[in-house]
């Protein structure tokens, strides 16, 4: 198919299922031949073009798995309906690339991957924020071009955070896991702002600092940021954990991060649109001491001009969610999303992300962001 090699798997399943990428780990495999479905799956590493994608669709096709470089939109869902697609599942927890109201309109259940990749990206938002804090990608290239020549008193001096103020923009799972793992640890209050007020991670603080206080430590709290701005002009570190939407574009623009503490933190696991790329560059050369970790970036793979060349900023390739057990726990649940609605099977109320990674396969589709507008039954 122009170039693009693809391979088969499960050869004469009852329902026929496009896969645009291969997918990490073998359980996906199973649920989809458990199932019923023969499998295409591309070979391809690079974005698959919507000609391609079409192509591989055909004039037979009950579900699709795509990636989230790819445009899911009205052309792609035409194309899958009049195949005789159901189903079709982002291989993501967002899915900012797909129009889910193509889909519904068209009768077809869209899927994405939440849970499995919660601490994970946590994670990797902690692992750049110290990375960032304490100049490791630069103190690591200086010892590896040969530059050590022993211990000096101001050799790559960073930033403490222990006793700081942690500042959280979207306290959704992912931002609350991070929160959790941040602020307890190094002693730091949390400063907090989303749409709505998050219950249970205040909760969590209310149980967890007195114990922390007790300990002899400095005292500890958790706050709720009426809006951004109080987070960005009071925060030692700003972690963005917002949805991309047209509401979050550029959320923080050259007069947002101009707000913010000269020696901030910031970073973002998010979507790289959330900041506008070029006024970040601008503001990283202008304050040598303000620091950033990326994990996403506004134009992926581009990266705006300048942004590879600061020393101030820590750039990873989009791998928040890149460990053995995430990703291939995110193919069995976008795996189980097609795989469910191809056979009829109620969508889970409360996902436990456990049960499609390992064990019988339940009979149950993890998780269908269009279920109700489709009337999907829900158990």
């Amino acid at each position: 198919m122009n170039g693009v090699s693809w391979r088969t798997e499960n050869p004469g399943g009852a329902f026929r299922v496009v896969v645009t990428k291969d997918l990490p780990g073998k359980r996906w495999l199973e649920i989809l031949a458990a199932a019923g479905c023969e499998l295409h799956v591309s070979g391809s590493r690079d974005v698959l073009p919507p000609d391609e994608i079409r192509r591989a669709i055909g004039s037979r096709c009950d579900g699709a798995i795509g990636q989230l470089t790819e445009p899911w939109g009205a052309d792609l869902f035409e194309a899958l309906r009049a195949a005789g697609g159901r189903a079709y599942s982002n291989y993501a927890v967002g899915y900012d690339n797909v129009r889910v109201a193509e889909a519904t309109a068209r009768g077809i259940a869209v899927g994405n991957t939440p849970g499995v990749l919660t601490e994970t990206t946590a994670e990797m938002a902690v692992a750049l924020t110290f990375a960032a804090a304490r100049r490791v990608v630069e103190a690591d290239a200086f010892l590896r071009s040969g530059k050590f020549h022993g211990w000096l008193p101001d050799l790559f001096l960073g930033k403490r955070l222990f006793g700081g103020t942690l500042g959280i923009v979207g306290a959704g799972r992912i931002g609350a896991a991070y929160a959790k793992m941040m602020a307890p640890a190094h002693r730091m209050s949390l400063l907090y702002h989303d749409e709505r007020r998050n219950r249970d991670l205040e909760r969590f603080f209310q149980r967890i600092c007195p114990a922390i206080a007790a300990d002899g430590q400095c005292a500890i709290g958790c706050h709720f940021a009426e809006s951004v701005e109080e987070v960005l002009e009071r925060s030692d570190v700003v972690s963005l954990h917002v949805p991309f939407t047209d509401a979050t574009r550029h959320l923080l623009n050259r007069e947002r991060l101009r707000l913010m503490k000269r020696d901030a933190i910031l970073v973002n696991t998010s979507r790289g649109p959330v900041i506008d790329e070029a006024a970040l560059v601008e503001h990283l050369r202008e304050n040598p001491e303000f620091r950033a970790g990326l994990d996403v970036f506004e134009r992926e793979p581009l990266l705006a001009p300048g942004l590879a060349e600061l020393p101030n900023a820590v750039i990873v390739p989009h791998v928040a969610s890149a460990t053995v057990w995430t990703r291939g726990g995110m193919a069995a649940l976008a795996a189980a999303n097609v795989a469910g609605v191809l056979k009829g099977y109620p969508v889970a109320k409360a996902l436990r992300v456990e049960d499609f990674i390992e064990g019988p396969i339940p009979g149950k589709t993890p998780s269908i962001v269009n279920a109700r507008e489709l009337g999907l039954r829900e158990e």
